[in-house]
Parts: C-alpha cells; sequence; structure tokens
C-alpha cells in the first residue's frame, strides 16, 4: 500500500536545476569580487562583481519562474515549495538592491554592497539545497 505525500512536488527539472544551480557561483563571485575590492581598490573588481549579479539575477529570475510553477502545481501551499519560492524570492530581490548599489560609484558601494552580496549570497546557497533537495515527502516503502 502506497502512502499519500503531505504534497506533491515534483524535483527540479535539468533547466530548472541547471539555472538554479548557476546562481550560486554567481552569487559567489560578485561577493569574492566586492572582497577583492575592499582589499585593493582596483576598480575593475567592482565591475566584475556588477556583471556577476547581473548574470545571477538572470539565472535566478528564470528559476524564480520555475519555482512559481511548481508552487502553483504543489497540492498544498505549505512546507517546502513555499520555503523554496520564499528564499528564491527574497534572494532575488534583495540581489536586485545589490546591483542597484553596486551601479553607483565603486567607493560610494562599499560597505552596503558587501554586507548584500553576503546576505544575497547566503540565501541563494540556502534555496538552491532546499530546491535541488528531494522534493517528494512520505514515499512509498
Amino acid at each position: 500500500m502506497t502512502t499519500l505525500p503531505a504534497y506533491y512536488a515534483t524535483r527540479p527539472g535539468p533547466l530548472h536545476a541547471l539555472l538554479l544551480a548557476g546562481s550560486v557561483p554567481l552569487f559567489l563571485g560578485a561577493l569574492l569580487s566586492d572582497v577583492a575590492y575592499g582589499q585593493t581598490y582596483q576598480i575593475q573588481w567592482a565591475n566584475f562583481a556588477s556583471w556577476l549579479i547581473a548574470g545571477a539575477l538572470v539565472f535566478s529570475g528564470f528559476a524564480l519562474l520555475f519555482a512559481l510553477v511548481n508552487l502553483l502545481r504543489a497540492r498544498r501551499k505549505s512546507g517546502r515549495p513555499a520555503a523554496y519560492f520564499l528564499l528564491l524570492l527574497a534572494a532575488w530581490v534583495l540581489g536586485l538592491v545589490n546591483a542597484f548599489q553596486h551601479a553607483k560609484d565603486a567607493y560610494a558601494m562599499m560597505p552596503a554592497g558587501l554586507v548584500l552580496s553576503v546576505i544575497v549570497t547566503l540565501l541563494a546557497l540556502v534555496a538552491a539545497w532546499i530546491g535541488l533537495s528531494d522534493l517528494r515527502s512520505g514515499d512509498a516503502k
């Protein structure tokens, strides 16, 4: 006899997983570029961070669309699909704020740009952890 899961949501498909997993190293690269700029004050590190954030926003934006569809297809609106969607949404919104912060003059973006990069990287990492983990609960044994 099989048991019904508390909610039903499939694992992310290959494109969804690729987009989700691709956003984490881009946000991490932006964080490392901010750290390098904070230590060297070479303007190019700030430019690298801006481009990496823009790329991460594209990747995580498309992953957010997939997460929304996954949330709408879940039978119950609670649990991991909702948490995953909300974490990814928070990462994307704060990433957009971070992009606006990095659009300032290179010297003016610090230290707020670095703090936002740390927060966004952690949010993206946790969202990817939840999103790429097994989203089924109560599978038949």
